[in-house]
């Protein structure tokens, strides 16, 4: 799921202080704009994993104290009222809050379908069952490879053996096994193997998700991407797994932007149905947007949800098709893509309001093949990664 778009020339800037002024934008009227349906709670930036492709903000450090049960009670409250019909938990790892039981007990009384996001650790035979008192619908649970010599040293924890009793125990009480794994130039060539572990484990639904470069991802890019033959290689194997398994288990094949021709909706839109929620309240239309100079975005501290989805600058700043250019404004294909990424367009050209270099229309989609190119000359080094951690976030952000 990850993860957006700046102009300099904005409504609303920081202006040192934690207040905003939510004032209203004529050209947005509650009728025009949807109901976030989609809602993430992020409970926790805090992870016993250190996965170098994390797409939590490589700045977590900064991050604020994490709201209190009761605040995400009223969250979870106020975005269900508005029209929110599942929620994820997610984090960093959530099974770290010890409310969160109660928090999944609260969504589902409210009527979310609910979603746990795990990698694991932490999930016992107890709190598996106070989780499905609790009315919890749905688990995905992490991996990081088949073999346990490499899923543990991408995640710098000895967690292989772990993933697997938890995946028994979440086929014990009967929710659907779905199973992620992130791909990436290490892992891709066991494609084939991760496909029979999620297999043997009794997944319903394999998401192959090829890494997206935010976050960690973005500062570990050149030793990540894998190469197009790795990649096309790894479709076949999914395409003849596909056919072989059929209906058994329902296997999602995510291609890497860097790869494709055109540009993802990302999160069907900026502020068209998804709405995230950080450990600390910070409001968000996609998990990296906060990466974005000159937008401020709300609190729910402070502010309803009411008042973020509708009323809030930066929530409106790229909705609709006004904020674009060329040439994404004359493009009949903006009613799909809307631009594509506004985190990808800032990260990679410097415009959050550029076409997503993705795109082989825009200006800079060879800023795309050039960073792909140079991954291709870079040598598969796992002593160059940059693993997440508190500190490591500490000295990249110079707390």
């Amino acid at each position: 799921m990850s993860i957006c778009r700046f102009q300099a020339a904005v409504s609303c800037q920081q202006t040192g202080d934690s207040s905003l002024s939510l004032e209203r934008d004529d050209a947005h009227e509650d009728s025009e704009i949807s109901p976030p349906f989609w809602l993430l709670c992020e409970l926790t930036y805090r992870c016993p994993l250190h996965c170098p492709f994390c797409y939590n903000p490589v700045d977590f450090a900064r991050s604020q104290p994490e709201l209190s049960t009761e605040q995400w009670k009223r969250v979870l409250s106020e975005a269900r009222t508005l029209g929110a019909v599942q929620v994820g938990f997610s984090g960093g790892e959530p099974m770290l809050r010890d409310d969160l039981e109660e928090l999944v007990a609260h969504a589902h009384r409210l009527g979310y379908y609910t979603n746990l996001i795990t990698s694991g650790v932490g999930f016992t035979e107890s709190r598996a069952q106070q989780l499905k008192d609790a009315g919890l619908d749905h688990i995905q649970l992490s991996f990081q490879d088949s073999t346990r010599e490499l899923n543990d040293f991408l995640s710098h924890a000895r967690t292989f053996e772990l993933k697997q009793r938890v995946a028994a125990l979440i086929k014990a009480h009967g929710w659907p096994m779905v199973m992620n794994c992130t791909l990436h130039r290490y892992n891709l060539p066991h494609i084939d193997k991760i496909i029979e572990m999620a297999l043997a484990l009794g997944a319903e639904y394999l998401e192959l998700a090829n890494t997206q470069y935010y976050g960690w991802a973005w500062v570990n890019r050149l030793h990540l991407l894998p190469t197009r033959e790795q990649l096309e290689a790894a479709e076949q194997v999914v395409a003849q797994y596909r056919e072989r398994v059929g209906s058994r288990c329902r296997l999602l094949f995510v291609v890497p932007d860097y790869y494709a021709e055109r540009p993802k909706a990302c999160m069907n839109g900026w502020g068209k149905v998804f709405l995230a929620i950080a450990p600390d309240g910070t409001a968000l239309p996609c998990h990296a947007a906060a990466s974005l100079p000159g937008l401020v975005f709300p609190n729910v501290r402070t502010h309803s949800i009411r008042q973020i989805w509708y009323e809030s600058p930066a929530f409106n700043h790229f909705r609709g098709f006004a904020w674009m250019q060329e040439p994404c404004r004359s493009c009949a294909e903006k009613t799909r893509d809307y631009g594509g990424c506004r985190c990808q367009a800032f990260l990679l050209t410097g415009d959050a309001a550029a076409t997503d270099p993705a795109c082989v229309k825009s200006p800079h989609h060879n800023r795309i093949l050039a960073t792909v190119q140079m991954a291709a000359l870079s040598p598969a080094d796992c002593s160059s990664l940059r693993f997440r951690s508190d500190a490591t976030s500490v000295v990249m952000t110079g707390e």
